[in-house]
């Protein structure tokens, strides 16, 4: 686990916790840490030795200066490409303005072509002269993660790097970096960017999508971890019981290049089926904790088990069954719903008297099939759907008869 911490006004330990957090829930475990910050000398030897090759050099223009820069350019019909009039600098020119403002320092790119094969876009070509030579150590001596990142990925024996499509301009630069110093890069493999139902772009952080608040709205792991797995690849989204299943059913050269539309109600129907497919002994913990009798319990998560997205609905449940839910009832149903009630005899109930019920309230009224059973359904449990009412029935411990 790598936390990419140069940064110290982005880098706090409740953001490295919080990262840590969300990795453990989700199942993903690390066998050490490496910390950025504790690496600072790593990166100043490597800056040095792109310095001495020449391959590093000092600037000092303003963001401000630049952005207007860039403003000519593009008004020019020109690519925003930093005009490397630093390197025109005479070392007289370089100490007046380090007086003023200390220097910043970009890599020298050779403006040539970068070419790889990429695990999931194929052959790659990027072309250097379409990029301005990026900072890689800002004017307060702070390293930024293009070459902290090309010293960890050597250094540490990286032998993949997989990420979104949107790196694929700054791989190009690192490729060069890496061959500068004097290095092989890894594997590089860039997918396709997740967009919102509508091929809208999906922010990194957009709303309530953080790990953190898929945990806290009741998402499963596996869900996520399933959903992600295959989403823009040519299998199927499918639910698995573990990451060595999904490993198994992984292969990256099964992704495509096109956007993936990511929709949360997927979230949602994977936890929902996540959930029904615990057995009982793995959930009597949680269905304890809503205070279901122990008699009953088993029973209970039978019956509701298909009904729910999330574990909290379970305890809605138990309060329909303990309390008794309000009948929902239209108005063209009253006087039939009243009539049926009148019926029902008071709990307990039996895995027959559905069955009794509904066949003396269909002999009185006259009414079959939908117009019998949603009315008598909506009327016992509030809601139009739920569990099989055969199994239902013998869990209720309240009626309510008023609406």
């Amino acid at each position: 686990l790598r936390l990419d911490d140069t940064d110290p006004e982005r880098s706090r330990q409740e953001f490295a916790d919080s990262i840590k957090r969300d990795l453990e829930w989700l199942g993903l475990c690390w066998d050490r840490v490496e910390r950025q910050s504790l690496r600072l000398e790593r990166y100043r030897s490597a800056a040095d030795r792109l310095r001495k090759a020449g391959l590093l050099y000092e600037c000092f223009e303003t963001p401000g200066e630049l952005a207007l820069r860039r403003k000519a350019l593009l008004g020019a019909g020109q690519p925003p490409v930093y005009d490397r009039s630093a390197l025109d600098l005479s070392a007289a020119e370089r100490d007046m303005l380090r007086q003023q403002n200390p220097g910043h320092w970009r890599f020298l790119l050779n403006r040539g072509r970068v070419d790889w094969t990429d695990g999931v876009q194929g052959a790659v070509s990027v072309d250097s002269a379409s990029l301005s030579d990026p900072v890689l150590v800002r004017a307060d001596g702070q390293f930024l993660y293009t070459l902290a990142s090309v010293v960890d990925d050597l250094e540490m024996g990286i032998t993949d790097v997989v990420r979104g499509a949107d790196h694929v301009t700054n791989t190009a630069v690192q490729i060069q970096i890496m061959d500068r110093l004097g290095e092989r890069p890894p594997r590089f493999a860039h997918h396709s960017l997740l967009t919102g139902p509508l091929g809208e772009p999906l922010a990194k952080r957009l709303g309530d999508l953080a790990i953190r608040d898929l945990r806290a709205n009741g998402v499963e792991p596996m869900a996520v971890l399933s959903l992600l797995a295959f989403s823009g690849s040519s299998q199927p989204v499918r639910l698995c019981g573990s990451l060595a299943e999904i490993a198994s059913l992984f292969h990256l050269d099964a992704f495509g290049t096109s956007p993936t539309k990511f929709n949360e109600a997927d979230l949602v129907q994977l936890t929902a089926r996540s959930l029904a497919l615990r057995p009982y002994d793995q959930v009597s913990d949680i269905i304890r904790k809503i205070e279901v009798p122990d008699q009953i319990a088993e029973s209970f998560w039978n019956a509701t088990r298909e009904n729910i997205n999330k574990w909290d609905d379970l305890r809605l449940w138990w309060a329909i069954l303990r309390d008794g839910a309000k009948p929902k009832v239209a108005e063209d149903d009253r006087e039939f719903v009243a009539e049926a009630l009148a019926l029902l005899p008071n709990p307990p109930f039996n895995s027959q008297t559905w069955d009794i019920w509904t066949k003396a309230v269909s002999e009185r009224t006259g009414r079959r099939g939908r117009r019998l059973f949603l009315p008598l359904r909506k009327a016992l449990t509030g809601r139009s759907q739920g569990p099989e009412m055969k199994r239902f029935m013998p869990l209720v411990q309240r009626v309510v008869r008023e609406f």
